[in-house]
């Protein structure tokens, strides 16, 4: 009864950290969505200002010949929205090129919408952007501020956003005091800010009814493509390795034994021999059977899980890799092994090419979405056009209706962003 109780704290200390570590990532999870936003607004007000200019210089022709072209630059900075939010949250699928010249464009109920959402993001978004923006960065100035104030010149000490001098240490912590305030607005609201600046995206982006199903049906006839590309590679892999490996071994296993079922048949003191080879090429035959085996479904994601399985890749990786899953519950067997394909790949690509220190993979369970992020600190330059495999990797990704990011500039880092649908 007394291990009981004391198990009752430990476990609500538990849940309070979790509680704590969730919220945090909340926050700042907010703060991101509010600077990514913060670009995107800037190219709505760019497109607001392009189509501004373009209407006001019509009546002297100049705009005749830049209306064409705001379709085009409205429809790229809606795409970046479109870009943004599906990181976010639920897909909101690309429309494509916009259509050809403003009459057309205008008939088109899309970029209707992409025109509201452009004065809309290009305005309150802006604002909300900028104002989480300031109000984080002001934060850790004026909290930080009572240690470095004594450094500024004499003549003006006094931060941005306080409106009192500052001459003594009293006001640097009045200062700080203000900071604290700061952040705990940012943490009472940030969230809520970052759900208002998205909230156009979501109404006025997302396809309509019939334009998102033809852009689902070409989607899913891509994607199955892929899926039949990638089986039928995945059965030419496991043909060339039982054609090159056990079955050749299994031939020399027959030949051997012919030849020392002779040798006995004659006395001959070699037989032994031969029966000790004809066992070994056996024996090896059966090892690569298994890995054979293992290629088509690990039996680790069996036996440990996903976690575990990954935790195995990580320990017999050459770069040293730290594994990070926070992936509650089981997902379906084929998720699971597409997800330890694209680490065991991505992690020999990194062995191998990446001349890297460090390495991590980040699982994430949200909802019916799994997140994979395989990060390293080498030299970068990955590109799928080189053979590096990673065409291989979205090949499998895609055919699992998921989603693949690749950000690795020249001199790095790298890093491999996986989505996929656990309900899928």
């Amino acid at each position: 009864m007394m291990a009981a109780h004391q198990a009752e704290p430990a476990d609500t200390r538990r849940n309070d950290r979790r509680g704590v570590a969730a919220r945090a990532r909340d926050v700042f999870g907010a703060f991101e969505h509010l600077v990514g936003g913060l670009g995107t607004a800037l190219l709505a007000l760019a497109a607001l200002v392009w189509l501004v200019v373009a209407g006001l210089t019509c009546v002297i022709g100049v705009g005749l010949l830049l209306l064409p072209t705001v379709p085009r630059v409205v429809r790229s900075a809606a795409e970046r929205e479109r870009d943004r939010l599906s990181r976010w949250g639920p897909e909101i699928v690309r429309l494509g090129p916009a259509p050809a010249g403003a009459r057309a464009a205008l008939a088109e109920p899309a970029v209707r919408r992409e025109l509201c959402w452009i004065l809309a993001h290009g305005t309150l978004g802006l604002f909300l952007g900028v104002a989480g923006l300031t109000m984080v960065l002001n934060a850790v100035q004026n909290i930080t501020y009572p240690l470095w104030w004594r450094a500024l010149p004499a003549e003006d000490p006094t931060p941005t956003l306080v409106f009192w001098d500052v001459i003594d240490d009293a006001g640097a912590m009045a200062v700080a005091i203000l900071g604290v305030g700061m952040a705990a607005c940012f943490l009472v609201l940030g969230t809520g800010m970052a759900r208002l600046q998205a909230w156009p995206g979501r109404r006025l982006l997302t396809p309509t009814a019939d334009v998102d199903l033809s852009l689902r049906i070409a989607e899913l006839s891509a994607t199955r493509a892929a899926a039949l590309d990638a089986h039928a590679a995945e059965l030419r892999r496991i043909e060339r390795s039982l054609h090159d490996g056990a079955q050749n071994r299994l031939v020399a296993v027959t030949v051997m034994l012919g030849a020392a079922r002779r040798a006995l048949a004659r006395d001959r003191p070699d037989a032994e021999d031969m029966l000790e080879r004809a066992q070994e090429t056996a024996e090896q035959a059966l090892a690569e059977l298994r890995t054979v085996v293992r290629g088509i479904l690990p039996p680790v994601l069996a036996d440990r899980g996903l976690a575990g399985a990954l935790a195995g890749l990580a320990a017999n990786c050459g770069v040293p890799c730290r594994v990070d899953v926070d992936a509650l519950g089981r997902c379906p067997a084929s998720i699971e092994a597409t997800a330890y394909f694209v680490t065991a790949e991505a992690l020999t690509n990194i062995s191998k090419h990446s001349r890297a220190r460090h390495a991590t993979v980040t699982v994430r369970r949200e909802g019916d979405r799994l997140s994979l992020r395989i990060e390293d600190d080498g030299v970068g330059g990955a590109d799928e056009r080189h053979g590096s495999g990673l065409t291989g990797i979205r090949s499998r990704v895609e055919a699992h209706d998921g989603r693949l990011t690749l950000t690795s500039p020249p001199g790095g880092p790298t890093a491999l962003e996986v989505e996929l649908s656990c309900g899928s």
